[in-house]
C-alpha cells in the first residue's frame, strides 16, 4: 500500500494538471503552500509535461526538414532554459543576500513558471506575452515561495534576466 503523504515528493499527473489549475488562477497561493524542501521531482515532472507538450505543439505548427532533430533542440532548449535562469538567479540571491533558500526552491520557482507559460509559448508570437508573464511569475513565486520583499524579488529578478540576455549577447557571435 503506497500512500501519497508518504512520499510528498511523487510526480503524478494529478499533481501536474492540479497545480497548473492552480498556476492560472491563484499562483501566489501555490507558491505559499509549497513545502520548505519541495525536491526535484515534482518541479522536474512539472516542466517535463509541459516542454513536452511545447515541443509537439511547435513541431506540429512548424515544418522543419529534420523534426527529430529540432524536438530535440526545443525540448533541451526548454527544459535547458529554466535551469539555466533559476541557477542565474540563485547566484544573484548568493552574492547578494546570502545563502536564504536552497536551490530546489529556488528551481521549483522558476521550473511551475516556465512550465505553465510553455503551453502558450508554442503560439507565433506569443514570446512576447510569455517571457513577461514568466518572469512575473518568478518574481510572485520570490515574494510568496521565498518570503522576499517586492524589492528583493524586482531585483532578483531583473538581475537574472539580465545576466541571461548578457550571456546570450556574448555567445551569439560564436554560434553563427
Amino acid at each position: 500500500m503506497v500512500e501519497t503523504e508518504a512520499r510528498p515528493d511523487k510526480f503524478s499527473i494529478r499533481f501536474y494538471f492540479k497545480t497548473l489549475t492552480r498556476l492560472l488562477g491563484e499562483p501566489r497561493k501555490v507558491f505559499a503552500a509549497f513545502p520548505p524542501e519541495p525536491g526535484f521531482k515534482k518541479p522536474v515532472g512539472f516542466l517535463l509535461i509541459s516542454s513536452l507538450f511545447f515541443t509537439g505543439a511547435s513541431l506540429c505548427v512548424n515544418a522543419y526538414t529534420q523534426p527529430v532533430i529540432m524536438a530535440a533542440i526545443l525540448f533541451i532548449n526548454a527544459v535547458g532554459m529554466a535551469l539555466i535562469a533559476s541557477s542565474l538567479g540563485y547566484l544573484v540571491v548568493i552574492l547578494t543576500m546570502g545563502r536564504c533558500q536552497t536551490f530546489t526552491r529556488f528551481f521549483s520557482i522558476y521550473a511551475l513558471a516556465s512550465g505553465v507559460t510553455l503551453l502558450a509559448s508554442w503560439i507565433p508570437y506569443f514570446v512576447w506575452l510569455t517571457e513577461p508573464w514568466k518572469w512575473c511569475l518568478i518574481a510572485v513565486g520570490l515574494v510568496h515561495g521565498c518570503g522576499f520583499n517586492w524589492k528583493q524579488a524586482t531585483m532578483v529578478t531583473a538581475a537574472s534576466f539580465s545576466l541571461l540576455v548578457f550571456i546570450f549577447w556574448l555567445l551569439l557571435p560564436h554560434l553563427t
